[in-house]
C-alpha cells in the first residue's frame, strides 16, 4: 500500500471506496442520557458500533480506518468517565487484539501515550507488536490526540532529526514536515464521518484533511452501524473531488 501524498503538491488517485476513512466517534453520552442511563453505558454500547465499523471497512476494502476515541481535552470530562473509558481501553485491547490479528488487521494507536498507566502502554505496545507484520487494513486509534499536539511534536522532532533546517527554515518543505507526524507514513483520509450531530472537526488530524471530504450525521456513534456507514460512502460517491481544479478539466480526463 503506497503512503503519504500531500493533496496540495499533487493530485492523488481516488476510487469508489475512499482509502482512508476518519472518524470522530461522538454522541456516546447522550446516546444513554436519552435513554436514562449512565454516560458510561454509552461508551459500553460504542464498543460495539467500533466491531461493526472495523468489520465493515475491512470488508469493503477501506486501506485505513482512523478512530479518534479520546482526545487530549477529553480528561477535562468527570474522572469517573475518564476512568470507566480507560477501562474499557484495557479491555477491548485484551479481547480485540487475538481477532485483528486473525484478520490481518494492522493496529496503531496515536498520540501522548506517556499520560497513560503503565499498564494500558504495555497492552499497546503488545498489541501493536503483534499485528505489525499483517498486510490488511491498518486500523488507527487516536488516544490522548490533538492536532495541534501532532503539528508541535512534528516540529520538534524534525529539528531533532535534522538539526540543520532550523538555520535554514526557506528549506523546509511538506516533504521534510510530513513524514514526522503521526501518521506521516499513511495517506490523508479521503473522508471524514463525524456522528453525534456536531459540524466540526475538534482538533483532529488538522493537517491531514485539507481536502478530506466531510460528513455529517445526526445518529450517535452507538447507533452508527453497516447502514449509516454505507449512507456515508454513498454521499462520498456523488462528490467532486476537483483538488483545486474545475469541473471542466474533471470532465476532460
Amino acid at each position: 500500500m503506497a503512503g503519504y501524498v500531500s493533496t496540495t503538491t499533487a493530485i492523488p488517485q481516488t476510487g469508489a471506496v475512499p482509502r482512508h476513512v476518519a472518524i470522530i466517534l461522538d454522541g456516546n453520552g447522550r446516546w444513554a442520557t436519552k435513554r436514562l442511563l449512565p454516560r458510561v453505558a454509552g461508551h459500553a454500547r460504542g464498543v460495539e458500533a467500533v466491531r461493526t465499523t472495523v468489520e465493515t471497512c475491512a470488508r469493503r476494502g477501506v486501506e485505513y480506518l482512523t478512530l479518534f476515541a479520546f482526545s487530549s481535552e477529553n480528561w477535562r470530562r468527570p474522572q469517573e468517565e475518564v476512568s470507566v473509558l480507560m477501562k474499557l481501553f484495557l479491555n477491548a485491547l485484551s479481547k480485540e487484539v487475538d481477532k485483528l490479528h486473525r484478520n490481518n488487521i494492522r493496529l496503531r494507536m496515536i498520540g501522548d501515550l506517556t499520560a497513560f498507566d503503565p499498564e494500558l502502554r504495555k497492552l499497546i505496545a503488545a498489541g501493536q507488536e503483534r499485528t505489525a507484520g499483517n498486510t490488511g487494513m491498518t486500523l488507527t486509534i487516536a488516544v490522548n490526540y490533538g492536532g495541534r499536539w501532532d503539528v508541535m511534536q512534528a516540529i520538534r522532532s524534525m529539528l531533532r532529526a535534522k538539526p540543520e533546517l532550523a538555520a535554514a527554515p526557506d528549506r523546509i518543505g511538506e516533504v521534510d514536515f510530513a513524514p514526522y507526524l503521526a501518521m506521516g507514513d499513511a495517506p490523508e483520509p479521503e473522508l471524514f464521518i463525524r456522528t453525534g450531530g456536531e459540524q466540526r472537526i475538534s482538533n483532529f488530524l488538522l493537517w491531514h484533511l485539507a481536502y478530506t471530504e466531510l460528513y455529517f450525521t445526526d445518529t450517535f456513534w452507538p447507533d452508527f452501524d453497516e447502514a449509516e456507514l454505507e449512507s456515508a460512502f454513498d454521499s462520498y460517491r456523488r462528490r467532486e473531488r476537483r483538488f483545486g481544479r474545475t469541473s471542466a478539466q474533471l470532465a476532460a480526463g
